[in-house]
């Protein structure tokens, strides 16, 4: 039964790729990211403090089911709001991809559960876990992609990266909704390291599953 093998391919570095964006969305991330010691200061002010304040409000209304006043609703010490207008939309935005997105992986695993039922009940739990495995190593290769991409932008040439971030936000947002002036919340909150590191995680994390898949499960 090939059909069931290979969708069964097709979902696993969907699932893997949603298991690590849902660890990226949870205060782990990037408690540990503001604690590194290359992580950048804010040049306008904000301390490591700070940054643990305003970020848990960003990220979890992207996985909340709040509307935008969640975070419009935010002020600093001296009444001014802590995001503008262009931050605002941009994450009304963001919380739509990032939905879209862990839709898809909720559906993936679901589907991987039902069919794993089926292949048990029915007479192709071989072809299953054959899926399984070439779905494995099929992550292995997008994660060491997207490993090679991060990594080589953090050591080598910050372009390489800036271009894919680049390539990335114009795939998934219109214009330049996504640009935004170093003083804005957004970009002090979150720098391009933090988005660097993000990547490079959630690879790893997506590895480490393929691999576990792609070793752990013998060809049958």
């Amino acid at each position: 039964m090939k059909s069931p093998s290979y969708l069964v391919s097709l979902l696993t570095p969907l699932a893997l790729v949603g298991l690590a964006l849902r660890i990226l969305l949870t205060p782990l991330y990037y408690t540990v990211e503001y604690h590194m010691p290359y992580f950048p200061a804010d040049e306008y002010g904000f301390t490591r403090e700070d940054r643990l304040k305003w970020a848990p409000y960003a990220v979890t209304y992207l996985v909340n089911s709040a509307d935008i006043s969640y975070l419009g609703d935010l002020q600093f010490e001296d009444g001014s709001p802590l995001y503008n207008e262009r931050e605002l939309k941009h994450m009304e935005d963001v919380k739509n991809v990032v939905k879209g997105s862990l839709n898809i992986w909720y559906v993936s695993v679901g589907l991987l559960a039902i069919l794993a039922f089926l292949a048990r009940r029915g007479s192709w739990l071989t072809d299953y876990l054959n899926g399984l495995r070439r779905g494995g190593w099929w992550m292995v290769g997008l994660a060491l992609t997207l490993a090679l991409i991060a990594g080589t932008g953090i050591l080598l040439n910050p372009d390489i990266f800036w271009n894919f971030f680049v390539w990335f936000h114009t795939l998934f947002f219109e214009g330049d909704s996504w640009l935004f002036y170093y003083s804005d919340t957004l970009i002090r909150l979150f720098p391009i390291r933090f988005w660097q590191d993000a990547f490079l995680w959630a690879a790893v994390i997506a590895l480490g599953g393929g691999l576990g898949l792609a070793l752990g499960i013998k060809h049958r």
